[in-house]
């Protein structure tokens, strides 16, 4: 009898990974991959046939993450990498190329703590640290990853795809945000830029901008951290949130990494140099 709920259980899930396989044979990278939402985007590739390398700074949770893609049939391996680091990047997709001759997909999905902003203080409180510390965190390491991944894309003559993470801050009006409010939108301006520059070597630069998941461990702790500061219920900062939602469903982690495997196939092409929102709608985006 366990025998029998095994083979079916390996049935069911070649059967799954066999439903769509949209990057089959597609060599991605996803940096940062510690992260929740990196993590999910991991995931979505190897279930779409990828060979999925994840990386971070703590090898011991990548290698966790890879065998939990290894588990469901995909294919993936764990490196350590620090997403800040030029050399560990260039050394780390350097291999990757020489491995496999070729990088077709790269993910970041690097996000700054509550905390590495100094909480959430006001324009005219925030030191000039805290107010660059988003801006050097996510768009230095989207910047590193990025222009790296191009290099290899180029030389390796690989028509691929950079997908840069961004937040919804880029284009919203919330008071004591600055520092990454301002990272947000700078990094829609390099995926701008960087399509067009590379563009002419076949290389697509998309960004992925998700709403307030609300099932992550990040946005529950700024949820969280925020009420405590100032003395406002969970409830209310939550209902704030979800205010502007058009629909009443929110965006899932398992949606963000079906988006950004749609992004990275050959049909997500049509969105090159875009902003991609996965938030369901909301009334006070543009």
């Amino acid at each position: 009898m366990k025998n029998h709920d095994r083979f079916s259980r390996l049935i069911r899930q070649k059967l799954n990974f066999n439903k769509m396989q949209n990057l089959k044979d597609k060599v991605a990278v996803v940096f940062a991959a510690s992260g929740e939402i990196a993590g999910a985007v991991a995931r979505a590739f190897a279930a779409h046939g990828a060979k999925v390398y994840v990386t971070a700074r703590r090898l011991d949770a990548m290698k966790e993450l890879a065998q939990q893609i290894k588990a469901n049939g995909g294919n993936a391996e764990a490196t350590k990498v620090d997403a800040l680091n030029e050399t560990e990047i260039d050394n780390f997709l350097k291999k990757v190329v020489a491995d496999n001759g070729k990088l077709d997909v790269v993910f970041n999905g690097i996000a700054v703590e509550y905390s590495e902003m100094g909480g959430r203080p006001s324009a005219l409180q925030a030191t000039f640290q805290e107010f660059m510390a988003p801006m050097q965190k996510l768009c230095g390491s989207q910047f590193l990853t990025a222009r790296v991944a191009a290099k290899y894309m180029i030389e390796s003559k690989t028509e691929g795809t950079i997908l840069l993470l961004t937040g919804a801050m880029s284009r919203t009006k919330i008071p004591n945000l600055l520092g990454i409010t301002a990272a947000s939108a700078a990094i829609e301006g390099m995926v701008r830029v960087m399509a067009a520059e590379w563009g002419t070597a076949g290389i697509k630069v998309t960004g992925i901008c998700p709403g307030a998941i609300m099932e992550t461990k990040r946005i529950s702790g700024w949820i969280d951290a925020f009420a405590g500061e100032h003395g406002i219920p969970v409830e209310n900062i939550v209902a704030q949130y979800k205010a502007f939602d058009i629909l009443k469903t929110s965006p899932t982690l398992k949606q963000v990494g079906e988006t950004a495997a749609f992004l990275a196939s050959e049909t997500g092409v049509v969105f090159n140099s875009h902003i991609i929102d996965v938030d369901c709608g909301k009334l006070n985006m543009l």
